[in-house]
């Protein structure tokens, strides 16, 4: 897959990304099914091979459980193929989300992270909504914060993951790069994607399979033949699903 830019972050990302949601935590979750935790080695050796498959944006967040411990411990030696994005304002603990948007907590966060990661260097930092985006935006100190950080070198993109088209909508003029909720069965955020994608912001798709919901094949292709898009970030632990979807997305890129 030929990697393209993320908006005007000077980071060029491909345009399958791996959601790493599904290597650190199995407790909460959305998916129709239920999964066992996979053991470390099945981690080590999913992980390489999502590289190895060419994928070389990964998405993770603390509150995805192990998530980041493990990617830092099994891909620190690779670290320079790929883009690395985390979030803040979310943690897993105990079996349950707590949110903290405070400026004191989303420096916390980004330290903890970079330490997890067992990396010197965010590509990509999101807030990680709880639903109500607009008070994280209005009356929280989250998003200047991160803005902070990006200016002192810590991260090197600013985003914002969030639920609502007005919130996305209003984090846009100060962040780099939006993730939203876009797939078939909702294609509510359309409007906002050319809107940013106009502005030089980064798009990156979450769902787009709707949880395991919708198939594949049709979905990537309607996701990958929209211009404003820059990756669409698809979980799973099984190596040969991972790889059918790559190889549709270069089938995509193909038909273009």
């Amino acid at each position: 897959m030929r990697p393209a830019p993320l908006g005007n972050t000077g980071l060029h990302v491909t345009p399958i990304g791996f959601g790493a949601f599904k290597i650190g935590r199995n407790r909460g979750i959305k998916y129709p099914a239920g999964y066992d935790l996979p053991d470390e080695a099945t981690v080590d050796r999913l992980l390489n091979a999502v590289l190895d498959l060419g994928i070389n944006f990964i998405d993770t967040a603390p509150a995805y459980g192990l998530s980041e411990e493990r990617i830092g411990k099994f891909l620190a030696h690779r670290r320079p193929e790929f883009v690395l994005s985390t979030k803040v304002g979310e943690t897993f603990e105990d079996g349950r989300s707590e949110y903290d948007f405070s400026g004191e907590a989303v420096r916390r966060s980004v330290q903890r992270s970079l330490q997890r990661l067992n990396t010197d260097h965010l590509d990509i930092v999101f807030v990680h909504s709880d639903g109500d985006d607009l008070r994280i935006l209005r009356k929280t100190d989250c998003l200047p914060t991160l803005i902070e950080l990006k200016s002192q070198g810590a991260l090197q993109g600013v985003g914002f993951s969030g639920t609502t088209v007005e919130g996305a909508r209003e984090a846009m003029q100060d962040i780099d790069v939006l993730m939203v909720q876009y797939h078939l069965d909702d294609q509510s955020h359309a409007g906002l994607i050319a809107e940013a994608a106009e502005l030089g912001k980064g798009i990156v798709v979450k769902k787009g399979l709707a949880s395991g919901r919708l198939a594949p094949d049709e979905s990537l292709r309607f996701l990958l033949g929209n211009a404003g898009i820059s990756s669409v970030v698809i979980g799973g632990l099984n190596a040969g699903h991972i790889a059918a979807n790559v190889r549709l997305a270069l089938q995509a890129a193909a038909g273009k």
